[in-house]
This record gives structure tokens, C-alpha cells and sequence, in this order.
């Protein structure tokens, strides 16, 4: 296996699939000549040219509709938004076409299309910049979401993302695109959609992250087994469709669950799962669900309120505790 960046598992994914399917084309702003906002999509203008490999005006919501009716008629775009921020222009074509489309055509066309792009909080990008809106999206009955936390799920989940019939969004968390981790150097490296990840193994409590919380949740385990206590860790990977499956089982050896995000509290995804984890798993707790998420504020500008505002590994450990009442 190699040990590669998030980033360039990433651009690995686009070029192979780019490869693999010449009806899987790539758009949005910046892709091509500057390879990338993040340089994600460095190198592949040069391998596919300017007509797999397109720069776009900086208009949302058309280059979202045109991916959109690209994938009518039988083409597999990927949609790339500077930072899903920006997808918010574009919510009309992918809530009311992308995501209905085949429901509302009676089965008569598939949507095979990626949105992609780096989301959550950035490095002192303040409000407009730094927003987590997977809960949002995951409301939506069509569109799937995905969330990566090692380079490996990056790579095998973008191009499952890729190859299915159904409209994805995959959001990038912005600071992670240095993260680096082994990826397996197969072509065919796929990773299904919504089948969650035990990241690590334990008895006494359950703490479900995704994205940004994973590598914290992980710190936290550790530090938590200092003190005596075992903590196992799932990532989802998928928002939507959730493999509540795998927490449930957590639930039931653990007894006790901690659910963390850096998304608002308010509607967000740990609501979702704590509601099915009640639902499913009442009896086998010995405590109440606990969410750690973000503060229920705008993302400040100052980079000590910043780091305020999303949770750190203290807060989880907090919650561990509290739950495990020590």
C-alpha cells in the first residue's frame, strides 16, 4: 500500500475512473487550468483535455443543472463546487432536479452524478465559508451523502460515488486534505456506499464520528483508555444511506454512546442518530445519548473563538465520561 495525502487519493479516484469510463466527465470552477482550489484535480486537464476536464463561469446553479441534464442522456458528470458553500446557489437543480428526477420520470432516467467539494470549517474562513450542511442535503429522499475521514474511504468511496446510477454528494472536509494514510494500490479499490467503519475496537462506550470528529474521536479513545475506559469508534462514512446497523450492534455491547459532529446541533445528523438509537436500542442503555457538536453560532473569524466553536478532543472525552458516569 501507498501512504498518500486525502488529496491525492482523491485525484487517484478521478483519474482512474476518468479512465475507466469516457462518459464520466469533471466541471466547476477552477478544475482544469489551475488545477484545482486545492489542486485535487491536478494533472488531469493535461491527460483528458478540455472537454472531459471543463472550467466553468462561476454560476452555481447552471453548471449544477447542466450536469444534471448530461446525466439524463446517459453521461456521468462530476460537479465540483469551490467549497460546498457554494452549493447553496445551486439547491434548485439538486434538491428539485437531481434528487427527483428519477422518481418523477417514473423510473424513465437515472441521475449517475457526483457533487463534490470541500465542506465544513476551513482555517479562518469565518461564516459564510466554514458551514457543515450534510444534515441539509441528507433531509432529501434521493440524493446520497457521503463523508470521508481517511484517505483510503476518500479514494474507494469517490469512485463507488462515481459509478452509481444515483446522485451523490460528497463532502470533503477542508482541513483534511493533508491527512495522509495507506491506500491500496489497486485500480479497483471500491469501498460500497453506506456500510459504516469500525475505526476501533472497545467494550465500554460507543462514539460515532464522522469526517473532522474521527481522527479526534480516535485521540480520545486513547487517551480514555488511560484512564480505564474502552472506547470503540464507528465512522458512518455514508450520512445517507446510514448503516444504523453497525451502531446498533456497537450500542448493544457498549451500553453507552457519545455521537460527535462539528455541524450545529439544531437538525443536525447526531439528532438523527440519537433518535434511532432510541428507537432501536432503548433498553440495552445505561445512559442517555450524548452529542458533542458544534457551537450554535456562525463560524467566528477570530481563530480563538474558532477554536471555540468545534468540538476538540476534551469535549469528547467529557462526554465519554459523563455517559460512563465517572
Amino acid at each position: 500500500m501507498a501512504v498518500i495525502t486525502i488529496r491525492e487519493a482523491l485525484n487517484q479516484a478521478l483519474r482512474e475512473e476518468l479512465q475507466r469510463d469516457k462518459n464520466v466527465f469533471l466541471m466547476g470552477e477552477e478544475v482544469a487550468a489551475y488545477q484545482g482550489a486545492y489542486k485535487v484535480t491536478k494533472g488531469l486537464l493535461e491527460e483528458f483535455g478540455p472537454k472531459r476536464v471543463i472550467d466553468t463561469p462561476i454560476t452555481e446553479l447552471g453548471f449544477a443543472g447542466l450536469g444534471v441534464g448530461a446525466a439524463m442522456v446517459g453521461l456521468r458528470p462530476i460537479v465540483e463546487f469551490m467549497t460546498w458553500n457554494f452549493s447553496i446557489l445551486a439547491t434548485d437543480q439538486i434538491i428539485n432536479s437531481a434528487a427527483k428526477m428519477l422518481y418523477m420520470s417514473g423510473g424513465q432516467f437515472k441521475i449517475p452524478m457526483v457533487f463534490r467539494g470541500p465542506g465544513g470549517s476551513a482555517f479562518q474562513v469565518s461564516s459564510q465559508h466554514s458551514q457543515a450542511l450534510e444534515s441539509w442535503y441528507a433531509y432529501f429522499p434521493g440524493l446520497k451523502v457521503v463523508m470521508p475521514s481517511t484517505p483510503a474511504d476518500a479514494k474507494g468511496l469517490l469512485k463507488s460515488a462515481i459509478r452509481d446510477d444515483d446522485p451523490v454528494i460528497f463532502i470533503e472536509q477542508e482541513r483534511m486534505y493533508g491527512q495522509k494514510g495507506e491506500v491500496p494500490d489497486d485500480e479497483d479499490f471500491l469501498i460500497p456506499l453506506g456500510v459504516a467503519d469500525v475505526k476501533r475496537a472497545g467494550t465500554d462506550a460507543t462514539i460515532v464520528a464522522r469526517s473532522l470528529m474521527v481522527p479526534l474521536a480516535l485521540k480520545a479513545a486513547e487517551e480514555l483508555e488511560k484512564q480505564g475506559v474502552s472506547c470503540e469508534v464507528i465512522d458512518p462514512r455514508t450520512i445517507r444511506p446510514l448503516d444504523i446497523g453497525t451502531i446498533i450492534k456497537s450500542v448493544k455491547k457498549t451500553n453507552r454512546v457519545v455521537v460527535a459532529e462539528e455541524s450545529h446541533p439544531f437538525c443536525g445528523v447526531a439528532g438523527e442518530i440519537s433518535a434511532e438509537i432510541n428507537e432501536r436500542a432503548f433498553d440495552y442503555l445505561d445512559a442517555p445519548v450524548r452529542r458533542v457538536s458544534g457551537a450554535d453560532v456562525p463560524m467566528p473569524y477570530a481563530k480563538n473563538l474558532e477554536n471555540l466553536a468545534i468540538p476538540g478532543v476534551e469535549q469528547i472525552i467529557a462526554a465519554v465520561r459523563e455517559v460512563a458516569y465517572l
